[in-house]
């Protein structure tokens, strides 16, 4: 932690800044007479009610200068909201598998990276895991010269001198609510909490809740082969699944699942959820193996419902054939932190593995060590988990989840045509919804604000009027450009998405201060200015095409649900030699039609980067 102190804070863009970035987003949405009367609107907005949000919410900012203007708004967007966590909120990335084929045992995967998980935790709380760190010349600022200079310069200032290197260190406030941590439901709004006290793991098996000491009273870590020992004898415990599974309430509408959890707690089940509640995390064995990629984002995304707790910070999941992933829920922290904890948790488990296959487990009772939960239910309580589970299988039966992988090219190809890969892929995807729905629709990519103290997230809006262009060239009249001038439409694209996307890492966006002026201005009860009631801001908002990209040598792949029900959830990859995309959607939505769509749009961009010719 040793940037945290000195990071910058998260700017307030200027009001007319703002104005014209929405109105940029909103123009390739919206038909000429639309638009003046949005553009009206916003005008109208920026000179009257808009301008005095602002004042107050720059005046609000500079009187919390302990955290940004988004943490309250955001942690209140995301707790307040009352749609089950899995599959609207809950995101999973799935690991890649240990290089070593033997160590993917169920067994030996789990127990290596418990202890790795374990070490990250314990690593963190003393305060000695490296600062995350954005380099952009890693050559200057990544090397064991630079770390062991930064050490001596204060906390204080310490920002600056990365600074000077060119490297960005990253906010790391979330990550304490990695570990012990889980959202509770409420009424209205949940709570997140976290009990740093708690020493047991929660282990799901079957739906059966188990959980044990990782950590002694001395606060150190258990012996990797009593963990062992734990683990191998809950896997061999045959105990029936409960007739009526606990997990369920948390797949459950934030609301139904509050006053349930309280009949919970009215029928002495309290100490049984405080375990569940604290637990270090939960890790969820599965016993069935993967059988594809699309197989592996069901198991990662929803499970069965029965043998995850959504409300955990995470489930650590690991599958017969030792396939492991994280599903993380979304309140607490972003991709970032997440991400970190991940890469470390594969190195450590892959590079220095606690335990072996030759490994045997420690000769201890189990049987006492370990407690399995049991809750005590009621008929209300029955009736609820019986109801949870059938809303449960509807959504998860509602669900399609489509893969595809481009090899015909990837980052390095790019990279030498001096274009953006991000933008491309964006591009791609802009192409294809058009070839497919003969349509421009509101696009959300997520970009991180981690360069800020407590900074989250902002919106990079991919849809514009230079992807618009581009893409109706190449999908509607191929034959009437020639292959420069295809060549010079995929460039206007690169820059302005580049331009958005610096914009966006620096806090330049727009919509999380229109969302913070929003927020002050219904926090004070009156009407919403017309600016917010306009069609148009809503369209904008409601994401058909949401898109989230997160790559990592510890990562095969990752994905979400759709944001809203006629929606694409794209989870997308750019590798140095090919493309992977996971979109998940709705009946309304056809996913594996859109898909075939990208793969001809990245196809065409990269046949008119090659100099060729394009097929209609």
């Amino acid at each position: 932690m040793h940037y945290q102190k000195s990071l910058p804070r998260l700017p307030v863009p200027k009001l007319e800044d703002t104005i014209r970035r929405y109105l940029n987003a909103q123009k390739p949405l919206l038909n000429d007479d639309q638009f003046r009367k949005t553009e009206e609107l916003a005008h109208q907005f920026e000179k009257g009610i808009g301008r005095e949000l602002h004042e107050q919410l720059v005046a609000q900012d500079n009187q919390n200068k302990h955290t940004s203007y988004i943490t309250g708004p955001w942690f209140d967007m995301y707790l307040k909201a009352r749609e089950p966590v899995v599959l609207n909120f809950n995101a999973f990335m799935s690991f890649n598998p240990d290089p070593k084929s033997e160590y993917n045992d169920q067994l030996i995967r789990a127990t290596n990276m418990t202890v790795s998980a374990i070490r990250f935790m314990k690593t963190f709380r003393a305060g000695y895991l490296e600062p995350e760190v954005f380099h952009l010349n890693p050559e200057k600022s990544d090397t064991e010269m630079f770390k062991k200079i930064i050490r001596f310069v204060p906390s204080s200032i310490s920002w600056f001198g990365a600074y000077m290197v060119n490297a960005y260190p990253l906010d790391m406030s979330q990550y304490f609510r990695l570990f012990n941590s889980t959202r509770v439901p409420k009424l209205n709004r949940d709570e997140l909490y976290t009990d740093e006290n708690a020493k047991h793991l929660l282990v799901l098996r079957n739906g059966n809740f188990y959980i044990f000491d990782v950590i002694d009273r001395d606060g150190n870590m258990l012996k990797p082969s009593e963990i062992q020992a734990h683990l191998k004898y809950i896997l061999s415990d045959n105990s029936p699944a409960p007739a009526f599974p606990l997990g369920y309430l948390s797949s459950e509408n934030r609301d139904t699942w509050a006053l349930l959890r309280k009949n919970l707690l009215d029928n002495g089940n309290e100490e049984a959820l405080q375990k569940v509640d604290s637990a270090v995390f939960c890790l969820s064995l599965d016993d069935f193996p993967v059988k594809d990629f699309v197989h592996l984002s069901h198991t990662m995304l929803h499970g069965d419902g029965a043998n995850r707790w959504y409300d955990k910070s995470f489930n650590l999941i690991i599958t017969k054939d030792g396939t492991a992933g994280v599903n993380f829920e979304h309140s607490w922290g972003d991709g970032v932190a997440v991400l970190r904890f991940q890469n470390e948790v594969f190195k450590d488990s892959t590079k220095a593995p606690a335990i072996s296959p030759q490994s045997q487990p420690a000769s201890v009772d189990s049987s006492r060590a370990v407690q399995k939960l049991d809750f005590k239910l009621n008929d209300a309580l029955k009736a609820g988990i019986t109801k949870a589970k059938q809303k449960f299988d509807a959504s998860v039966e509602s669900l399609s989840l489509n893969l595809i992988q481009f090899h015909d090219g990837g980052k390095e190809f790019l990279k030498q045509k001096k274009v953006s890969p991000d933008a491309v892929a964006q591009l791609a995807f802009q192409m294809a919804f058009l070839r497919q729905y003969n349509q421009t629709v509101a696009t959300y990519e997520s970009c991180s604000t981690a360069a800020f103290k407590h900074g989250r997230t902002e919106t990079i809006r991919p849809a514009s009027i230079h992807t618009k262009k581009c893409s109706e060239a190449f999908v509607r009249e191929p034959s009437k450009h020639s292959t420069e001038e295809l060549q010079k439409l995929i460039e206007e694209c690169s820059k302005y998405h580049g331009r958005l996307t610096k914009e966006a890492a620096m806090g330049q966006g727009f919509d999380r201060h229109l969302f913070g002026l929003r927020y002050l201005a219904s926090s004070k009860g009156a009407t919403l200015p017309d600016f917010y009631q306009d069609q148009a801001y809503a369209r904008l908002n409601h994401n058909i095409i949401s898109t989230s990209t997160l790559i990592s040598p510890a990562v095969q792949l990752g994905g979400f649900g759709p944001v809203v029900s006629d929606g694409f959830g794209l989870g997308y990859q750019v590798h140095d030699d090919f493309v992977g995309c996971n979109v998940s959607s709705y009946p309304t939505r056809n996913g594996k039609e859109f898909l075939q769509c990208i793969h001809k749009s990245l196809e065409d961009i990269f046949n008119v980067l090659k100099g060729k010719k394009i097929s209609s």
